[in-house]
């Protein structure tokens, strides 16, 4: 008599091709179909005093497969609702910013760098201290210190830049920079700063 684990084995390498086939069939993404046969195999796993022997097995696997998709979709469905419901609710308390020249500093900032920007705007916007940045960008706090100082240098060059050649046709904004900065030299300060 084989033991669960060889059992399992020989089913998965017996049918796991099939399901992700069935799965990819039903599902938008390749990873979500990924994830419906993984846990297809965990539900398997768990009952595998359940799974009929010889042939029976293969269907047996794709009645779990379809009601692992059922609830996929019933999730994706969910969360689709929820960022609908979210994005009217963002809407109502934040409506969107009125269309306007975009200011000196927010031209000099689309001229740094993406991890210059986000440093900035972690610390400008979301009013977080250098240890929360760098608990946020996965980075020591004697990094964050010297890149944010960095950062500012090259936000202050990219200034006077834009200062001196203010006649020069306008900075393109990046699409995807985000939402409108509310102060850029004000930041909650950080512990070193206090002392």
């Amino acid at each position: 008599m084989s033991t669960p684990e060889v059992r399992f084995a020989e089913l998965f390498d017996a049918t796991h091709v099939a399901l992700l086939g069935y799965a990819v069939r039903r599902v938008a993404d390749p990873a979500d179909a990924a994830d419906v046969v993984a846990e297809t195999f965990l539900v398997a796993w768990r009952r595998l005093d359940d799974v009929p022997p010889g042939d029976q097995a293969r269907p047996w696997l794709f009645g779990v497969a379809r009601r692992v998709l059922a609830n996929h979709h019933r999730g994706e469905r969910r969360r689709v609702a929820l960022a609908d419901r979210l994005r009217d609710s963002l809407h109502q308390s934040v409506p969107p910013p009125e269309v306007r020249e975009p200011s000196i500093v927010e031209r000099a900032v689309e001229r740094l760098g993406a991890d210059d920007r986000e440093l900035l705007r972690l610390l400008a916007w979301e009013e977080l201290v250098r240890d929360e940045i760098a608990l946020v960008m996965g980075l020591s706090r004697a990094t964050v210190w010297v890149r944010l100082h960095r950062a500012r240098v090259r936000l202050r060059e990219a200034m006077q830049e834009l200062e001196t050649h203010s006649d020069s046709s306008p900075v393109q904004r990046n699409p995807t920079a985000g939402h409108e900065p509310r102060r850029w030299a004000t930041a909650r300060p950080g512990p070193e700063e206090t002392s």
